[in-house]
């Protein structure tokens, strides 16, 4: 049956002008995006079958060109599209954490850092660099690889906070793994940058690790 022939409470785009976005499935959601579905399947249909093959939104929103485009009812045209809405998405959620004073807002700041960092499948180390009054400056991202002493050069933060004259940073990096735990590696690390820093009256608030859930801080953990 035809999306169109659904009751109209029951279609994904009558439901999201009804009830809001936030009432919307993963699948419904994906349905509007997609528009249309394939022979024998509707765009809800179609989008559950994805969210399924990629196991959810995060492996499809992550997946690479390639490997996007061999999806049923996908192509370059789609591709396109879903990054210029991820884009948008990170810009929208920079410029509201801009807004506010990152140290008071710890929700806006790890929406921020999980939008950005969560799809990689390697680790990225990065930086929210801060004035003063703790409002962003700069987010910018460092390092790529595995995190540990010989990947993260101290040299290297210290030319990135001086170039945009920060006062204060907030550290973060991905686990791929999805397991948001400090190794000993990243506690190192991050006591190496902040006695670096210092030297430059840069104070380092925190360390956040992105992983599956809502992320460890280090602030939290009382390591900083």
């Amino acid at each position: 049956m035809s999306i169109t022939d659904w009751p109209a409470d029951e279609r994904p785009r009558e439901k999201l002008l009804g009830l809001g976005a936030e009432a919307l499935t993963d699948a419904e959601l994906l349905a509007i995006f997609l528009r249309t579905g394939i022979p024998g399947k509707s765009a809800v249909d179609l989008a559950r079958e994805l969210l399924s093959t990629y196991g959810g939104l995060v492996g499809l929103l992550s997946a690479s060109q390639d490997n996007f485009c061999s999806g049923k009812g996908l192509g370059v045209a789609k591709f396109v599209q879903l990054r210029a809405v991820l884009e948008m998405s990170r810009r929208y959620l920079l410029e509201d954490l801009k807004a506010r004073d990152a140290l008071t807002s710890p929700e806006a700041t790890r929406n921020y850092l999980k939008m950005r960092l969560r799809g990689y499948p390697y680790e990225v180390f990065a930086a929210i660099f801060l004035d003063n009054r703790h409002q962003v400056l700069e987010y910018t991202e460092l390092f790529r690889g595995t995190i540990d002493g010989a990947s993260v050069h101290p040299r290297e933060v210290i030319r990135a906070a001086i170039q945009c004259n920060a006062a204060a940073v907030i550290f973060a990096h991905n686990h791929p793994s999805g397991v948001a735990e400090p190794s000993q590696a990243d506690i190192r690390i991050t006591e190496r940058l902040r006695q670096a820093l210092e030297y430059i009256d840069v104070r380092v608030l925190d360390h956040i690790i992105v992983g599956a859930g809502a992320g460890t801080s280090f602030s939290e953990r009382g390591l900083i």
